[in-house]
């Protein structure tokens, strides 16, 4: 057997220890290529002192000489003072770092430097103690938290892809690619754009240019939701082809079909067309760096400028032509009208049906017949009986 490498590693919680003073500890759940499996622990101190040694062996990677290049992920520094609440405020980041940490390209991943950071120590098999101090406090990941990528419980099985035509890239952070080249997807973002790796090459490829090797890929939507999805136009763009739109940073518009290109259909007040996902926001949604940074990026190719190219992709799609867009949603945007002409018109008629019902004077209580002076004078006080003898 080669070298040993890790395959998996997996944030569990963390500890709250008291000897020889109070401190947090991180327990990791380290899946081996031998298929062990084994616990340890670290303080987040010594995580991050092992991030920046990574680094500086790696400074291409970590973007120290060109931000474009980096794929190490980032770390933030730890506070002077680490309570419990910035402990557990922090397992969401430590278990993405660790998940993209073993994604890393082999070079990096396999290191001796990760090896031996995750290597079983002696405290991890017997912890130091004090009978005298209180027990650890063990806290445990919740369940819930656990449903994202790390929530994983064998080797990662990436989805391989085939180009459908040959790829110039435009910028270092992009991979070129062939016709025919079998490429392994890591990320797939609604921008359209693609994190991949090609044997020791990683980079953004466009998904336009991309097809699953067994059949059609339907994680697209299947059919349009003419009622529209509300969006905020993040970055301008003007349109080159005609069936596409021109739009100006802050417009509010209605995404109408999400496509894989990363090019979506979308509504502004009647009029449809494609426009750049990867420069609109959900209405509502908080901007994140990542999306920025994105967004910084030029827009992708689209299927339709991919000439000549015979692709399973034309095979299992619906292609929908913008004519159709164009017509379902006005008959959408119509038959929306009609039915709030039709209710405020019921409401007008129940109005005017409850009208004479409310001009009709009410019925008023019968008036209580007045009682005799005689029984008026023998219930009364005798106050009242001076006054009126």
């Amino acid at each position: 057997m080669g070298d040993a490498f890790i395959r998996h590693i997996e944030l569990l919680g963390y500890e709250k220890r008291f000897f020889p003073s109070q401190h947090y500890v991180y327990m990791f759940l380290v899946k081996w290529n031998d298929l062990s499996e084994k616990v340890v622990y670290r303080r987040f101190t010594e995580i991050y002192e092992f991030h920046k040694a990574l680094k500086e062996m790696f400074p291409i990677e970590s973007g120290d000489i060109n931000i474009e290049n980096r794929i190490i992920p980032h770390l933030p520094a730890p506070k002077w003072f680490d309570g419990q609440r910035s402990t557990e405020n922090r397992q969401g980041t430590l278990a993405e770092y660790c998940y993209t940490l073993v994604n890393l390209p082999h070079k990096i991943s396999r290191c001796l430097h990760v090896v031996n950071f995750f290597k079983v120590r002696h405290d991890d098999m017997n912890p130091v103690t004090d009978s005298q101090i209180k027990k650890p406090e063990v806290f445990l990941l919740p369940k819930d938290s656990k449903k994202s990528p790390t929530d994983i419980t064998g080797p990662i099985v990436l989805q391989t892809y085939r180009a459908i035509a040959d790829y110039e890239k435009s910028s270092t952070s992009e991979m070129a690619l062939k016709a025919g080249d079998m490429v392994d997807v890591v990320e797939k973002s609604e921008s359209g754009w693609w994190f991949c790796q090609l044997k020791n090459k990683r980079g953004w490829v466009p998904a336009a240019y991309l097809e699953p090797m067994d059949g059609p890929d339907e994680s697209e939507e299947q059919e349009p939701n003419y009622a529209g999805e509300a969006y905020v136009v993040q970055k301008s763009y003007t349109a080159v082809e005609e069936d596409e739109l021109t739009l100006k940073e802050g417009d509010t518009i209605e995404v109408i079909h999400k496509l894989l290109d990363g090019w979506w259909v979308i509504r502004k007040d009647e009029t449809t067309g494609y426009y750049p996902s990867m420069y609109l926001q959900k209405a509502g949604e908080v901007n994140t760096s990542v999306k920025s940074e994105l967004r910084n990026r030029g827009a992708p190719p689209r299927r339709s400028t991919i000439r000549n190219v015979k692709s399973i992709h034309k095979q299992g799609r619906k292609q929908i032509s913008q004519e159709t867009y164009r017509r379902n949603s006005k008959k959408f945007i119509q038959n929306k009208r009609n039915m709030r002409g039709n209710f405020q018109n019921k409401a007008n008629v129940i109005i005017e049906k409850n009208e004479p019902e409310d001009n009709k004077p009410k019925a008023q209580p019968a008036v209580p017949p007045r009682p005799s002076k005689d029984l008026i004078l023998n219930r009364c006080t005798e106050s009242t009986r001076r006054k009126i003898l």
